[in-house]
C-alpha cells in the first residue's frame, strides 16, 4: 500500500484581505486632503483625527468606504482608523447597509444647567415640529454655554437662550456656520505692552527661575481642576531629558464649565504669549494647543492670531499646532488628551509613567490649562503680590468662577479666592432668580460633588471643599434651587458620566451605568450605592470614575430629608 503525501493547496492573495476599495474613492481623498505620495507627511498617525474632521465637514458623515480609503491613504489597519472615527461623538460612521444622516443637524444641550433650562422640553418640541427626513434632532453634553442656557447647536451655529421659534428660524435660513467674535488682534495687543515679557525671555532679560519663582509667589495653580502649582510642574518637566513639548488642554467639557471660552474669545493673544512663554520654559520643540470641537468660531480665531504670530515672526511657522478634539469629556484628562493628539482614541494612560516624564510621543510633555498660562503676562506685569493678594477668609488669588443655574447673572466672574458661594451669588450673580430659593450647589461641576445651602458659607478654594467629600476643579459652580427634583439632578449627571466613560477599565464603564440605574429608581439602597461607589473610587483608572459618586454620595450626606419631600425613599 503506497502512502500518499498529501501536500495543502495554499492559496495566495494578490490583494490585502478585505472589501475592495473603489479607486475613485482614494482619488478623492487624494483629492481633499492631498497626495500622499508627494507629501509622506500626511501619513502621520497624529493627523488620524484631523483627516476624520475634513471628512466629517466634507460629507457630513464618515462612510466605511472613506475610512477604507484613509486606511490605505495612512498605511494603518483599518480596525485602528475605525476604532478612533467611532470613539468620539462628533464623528457619524456609516456603515454600508445604512442611510447618511440627515442634512441638517440639530443637538440639544442636555448638562445640567441646560435641563434646568427646560433642555427636555424643548428637545421634545423640536422633535415634533421637524421633518426627521430632512432634519435631525439629538442629545448633546455640555457645549461650554451655560450661561445662556438652554442652547442649542444647529450645524456649527450655536443658538443662545434657545426657543423652538429660534431654532426653527435657523434651521429656515440656513444660517449653521459659526457665530461672529469680536476679539483683540496683535496690533491691539502688542500696543497694550503684550509679548513684551516674551521677548524678554527670549532676549535673556528675564531667566526661567526668576519667573518661576514670580509664579511661586504668585501661588499660580493648574487652573483646569487639579491645581498643581505650576511652577513645580514646570520644574518636573524640566528635569527631564530633551526634546520636550507643551500641551494646551481648552477641552475644558466638565458641565458647567466656560472660563476658559470667555478668555479665549476676547484675548486669544494673552492666552498664546502664556503659553508660549509656558514653551519657552521647558524648552519645548512645540506647542500643541487642544481646542474642544464645540467651539467651532474659537478654531477660526485661533487659526488667525496664530498666523499673525507667523507673519510677525513672533512664532516660528508650524512651531504652534492647532488641534481639533472631538467630543469625549474624556479628554480633559492630560493622557487622555495626549493620546488623542497623537491620533488615538483619548484613553487614560495609566500612571506611572507620568506624562512630564513620557507624554506626547513619549517625550517629556508639559501640559497647562488655559486659564492658568493667560495669567502669566498679567502676573508678571502687575507683579506676584497684586495676584496674591486677593483672596477672602485666608485665602489668596483669583478665581474665574463659571457660575450657572438659578442666578440672575450667570456668567464668568472672577472674584477673590476663598469667597463663599453666598457672597459669590449675592456680589456678583445678582442674586437668586426670582422665585427661588437656594437648595444646594455644586462647587465644582459634575465631578465636583454638590453641597446644601446650609453650607454656602465655606470659602470656595483649592482645599477647602474636601471635607466635605468635594472639590472646586475648574470653578464650574452650578446653583440648583428648591423647586429642582434632586433624583433628576443625580440622574442627569450621572447619565452624563455613564455616556462619556472611555470603557477602558470595567469598574467605570459598568459602574456608572450601575449607578445611573440605581439613582433612576424611586427607593436607593444607601448600601448598596456607598458599597458601588467605594468600589469605582479604588479601582477607576483615572479621575471619571473615581469622582462619578460624588453628587450621589453627598445627597446621601446632605439631602435625605429633602429626597423625602421629593418622593424618594431612602433605605439605610
Amino acid at each position: 500500500m503506497t502512502v500518499e503525501t498529501l501536500t495543502p493547496q495554499r492559496r495566495f492573495r494578490g490583494k490585502p484581505r478585505g472589501r475592495d476599495l473603489p479607486p475613485v474613492a482614494l482619488a478623492a481623498l487624494r483629492q481633499l486632503l492631498g497626495d500622499e505620495r508627494r507629501d509622506p507627511g500626511r501619513q502621520r498617525r497624529d493627523l488620524l483625527i484631523e483627516h476624520l474632521h475634513a471628512i466629517q465637514d466634507a460629507h457630513d458623515h464618515l462612510s466605511l468606504v472613506s475610512l477604507r480609503a484613509l486606511a490605505t491613504y495612512m498605511d494603518l489597519p483599518m480596525a485602528a482608523v475605525y476604532e478612533t472615527a467611532t470613539f468620539y461623538a462628533h464623528f457619524d460612521v456609516v456603515h454600508d447597509d445604512q442611510a447618511p444622516p440627515p442634512e441638517v443637524t440639530v443637538r440639544v444641550c442636555d448638562s445640567l444647567s441646560c435641563q434646568l433650562a427646560g433642555a427636555a422640553t424643548l428637545k421634545a418640541e423640536l422633535e415634533a415640529g421637524v421633518d426627521p427626513q430632512a432634519v435631525r434632532v439629538v442629545r448633546a453634553p455640555c457645549m461650554g454655554r451655560c450661561d445662556t442656557a438652554p442652547v442649542v447647536e444647529v450645524g456649527h451655529h450655536h443658538v443662545l437662550y434657545a426657543t423652538r421659534e429660534g431654532v426653527e428660524s435657523v434651521v429656515d435660513t440656513g444660517h449653521f456656520q459659526p457665530e461672529a467674535i469680536h476679539w483683540q488682534r496683535l496690533d491691539g495687543y502688542r500696543e497694550q505692552g503684550g509679548y513684551r515679557l516674551l521677548a524678554d525671555c527670549h532676549e535673556g532679560r528675564v531667566t526661567v527661575e526668576t519667573l518661576m519663582e514670580a509664579l511661586e509667589r504668585a501661588n499660580l495653580r493648574g487652573l483646569g481642576g487639579a491645581g498643581f502649582p505650576t511652577f513645580k510642574k514646570w520644574t518636573f518637566v524640566r528635569q527631564e531629558p530633551g526634546p520636550r513639548y507643551c500641551a494646551i488642554n481648552a477641552d475644558e467639557g466638565e458641565p458647567g464649565t466656560f472660563k476658559d471660552r470667555y478668555y479665549l474669545e476676547r484675548a486669544p493673544h494673552r492666552f498664546l504669549e502664556g503659553a508660549l512663554i509656558s514653551a519657552w520654559a521647558v524648552e519645548a520643540c512645540a506647542l500643541y494647543i487642544y481646542l474642544r470641537d464645540e467651539y467651532p468660531g474659537l478654531h477660526r480665531v485661533l487659526g488667525e492670531a496664530i498666523a499673525e504670530l507667523e507673519a510677525a515672526g513672533l512664532a516660528t511657522p508650524g512651531y504652534i499646532v492647532l488641534r481639533r478634539g472631538a467630543g469625549a469629556y474624556i479628554c480633559g484628562e492630560e493622557s487622555a488628551m495626549i493620546e488623542s493628539l497623537e491620533g488615538k482614541p483619548g484613553k487614560p494612560r495609566h500612571r506611572p509613567p507620568f506624562v512630564a516624564q513620557k507624554g506626547l510621543f513619549g517625550r517629556p510633555t508639559l501640559v497647562n490649562n488655559v486659564e492658568t498660562v493667560y495669567w502669566i503676562p498679567e502676573i508678571w506685569d502687575k507683579g506676584a503680590d497684586w495676584f496674591a493678594g486677593h483672596g477672602r477668609h485666608g485665602r489668596s488669588g483669583l478665581r474665574s468662577f463659571s457660575l450657572s443655574g438659578r442666578v440672575k447673572r450667570p456668567g464668568v466672574h472672577l472674584a477673590p479666592a476663598g469667597i463663599t458661594l453666598n457672597e459669590l451669588i449675592e456680589e456678583y450673580g445678582g442674586g437668586m432668580a426670582d422665585g427661588h430659593r437656594l437648595a444646594g450647589y455644586l462647587p465644582g461641576g459634575a465631578s465636583g460633588g454638590i453641597l446644601p445651602a446650609s453650607k454656602a458659607d465655606i470659602p470656595l478654594d483649592f482645599d477647602t471643599l474636601q471635607a466635605e467629600g468635594c472639590f472646586i476643579g475648574s470653578a464650574a459652580v452650578i446653583v440648583i434651587s428648591d423647586q429642582d427634583e434632586l433624583r433628576a439632578v443625580a440622574a442627569n449627571l450621572l447619565a452624563f458620566f455613564a455616556d462619556e466613560s472611555c470603557g477602558q477599565c470595567t469598574p467605570c464603564r459598568v459602574g456608572t451605568e450601575k449607578m445611573l440605574s440605581l439613582v433612576e429608581r424611586p427607593e436607593w439602597d444607601v448600601e448598596q450605592l456607598q458599597r458601588l461607589s467605594q468600589v469605582m473610587m479604588d479601582a477607576s483608572i483615572c479621575g471619571l470614575g473615581q469622582a462619578a459618586p460624588n453628587p450621589v454620595l453627598g445627597l446621601l450626606k446632605d439631602f435625605r430629608d429633602e429626597l423625602a419631600g421629593q418622593h424618594v425613599i431612602v433605605r439605610g
